[in-house]
């Protein structure tokens, strides 16, 4: 193992200390660099290429990738390392299993499958994306490895797959994920509260399926079918300069504020408790905030991590109150991680193509 791939898997191991021996492995053999060619988007927005100074550098680093953008959104990426390794942990991949992977991304994501022993299917809904996933692939000498250029919702028709990996931000679950995954689970980013939880899901096509919190992330969102409006959607994260102007209306609970950690487990109670949970640029402030977003989406309240409630807009008053009896209540149960809930998920969104959605939560 060379050194830059030594301390590339000691800042993974530093993120996420559960890191098994065989991920670690396979994040030491992967050469992540050839997945990434045509270079990535700096977090300055300039572009990085191969032979740049610092490009290896900042391959091996424990940060997502950007390796395609439409205008100033990126659309293709390849994943934070560290989001990988826990999602590919909760995949519970064994040697010779057969893998379906939906988004393929740079392909990198696939190549450590590969290295796990199991055999993938990736199918990505962008033909290009596609095609140079297939051609990092064969680059890095990596076997065992389809890519298929097609529907994500629809998957793999008429094959079989021992689980499911989504590497795109869903609202819910297709039903033929279900139908061609067993025994699963099909691990997933799906929608809660403007960010995309990690849940590892389980059950028949036809229900029930349930499902359990495994982390916080986000992710770029799918299109179609995969991102339909349901009954439990919430409001879509609210950009930079679409919040007026917020006053303190209840001072901070904590001197020390919630860990990143935790203020995603106050964020995905408040998801659950309210429908108006999401996430929001607030004037004035560096960091964007969990927000009980008004229907004019231009005011609400927010909750800050040291539990300090701001409110503007015509509403204010009772959304700050209802911020408040999240709190009361989140402090209540004994503040209780995301991965203390009990999903169960329904079928819902378009007839002609619907999904399982969270829908019922309960704390186990």
């Amino acid at each position: 193992m060379t050194d830059l791939r030594r301390r590339y898997v000691d800042q993974i191991r530093r993120n996420w200390a559960s890191l098994p021996p065989e991920l670690a492995a396979a994040f030491a053999g992967v050469p992540r660099e050839a997945f990434v060619t045509g270079g990535f988007q700096r977090r300055d927005g300039s572009w990085a290429r191969p032979g740049s100074p610092g490009f290896l550098d900042a391959v091996y680093t424990d940060d997502v990738l950007i390796t395609k953008v439409d205008g100033r959104v990126p659309i293709s990426s390849s994943s934070q390392p560290s989001l990988m390794a826990i999602m590919l942990a909760a995949l519970e991949v064994r040697s010779g299993d057969r893998v379906l992977e939906i988004g393929a991304g740079t392909g990198y994501n696939a190549a450590l499958l590969a290295a796990l022993g199991a055999t993938v299917t990736s199918v990505d809904v962008q033909a290009d994306v596609a095609d140079k996933a297939r051609a990092a692939l064969t680059t890095a000498g990596i076997d065992g490895v389809r890519v298929v250029a097609g529907d994500g919702y629809a998957g793999m028709p008429g094959e079989r797959f021992d689980r499911a990996i989504v590497t795109v931000g869903v609202a819910g679950i297709s039903p033929q994920w279900l139908v061609q995954t067993g025994p699963g689970p099909v691990v997933a980013p799906v929608e809660h509260a403007g960010t995309h939880p990690v849940l590892a899901v389980r059950g028949p096509a036809e229900g029930p399926v349930t499902a359990t919190a495994i982390c916080a992330s986000g992710f770029m969102s799918a299109s179609g079918p995969l991102t339909a409006t349901h009954a439990r959607s919430h409001p879509h994260p609210a950009p930079s300069g679409a919040v007026g102007a917020v006053t303190e209306v209840a001072p901070r609970r904590w001197a020390e504020p919630l860990d990143s950690l935790v203020y995603r487990d106050l964020w995905y109670a408040a998801g659950v408790w309210s429908d108006r949970a999401t996430h929001a640029a607030l004037p004035g402030r560096d960091q964007s905030a969990l927000m009980l977003l008004d229907e004019a989406g231009t005011g609400g309240a927010a909750i800050l991590p040291d539990g300090c409630v701001l409110a503007g807009g015509v509403h204010a008053s009772a959304y700050a109150e209802q911020a408040v009896e999240i709190l009361d209540r989140w402090e209540a149960a004994d503040r209780p991680p995301m991965q203390a809930w009990r999903i169960g998920l329904q079928l819902t969104g378009d007839p002609d193509a619907p999904i399982w959605a969270p829908a019922t939560w309960t704390l186990r």
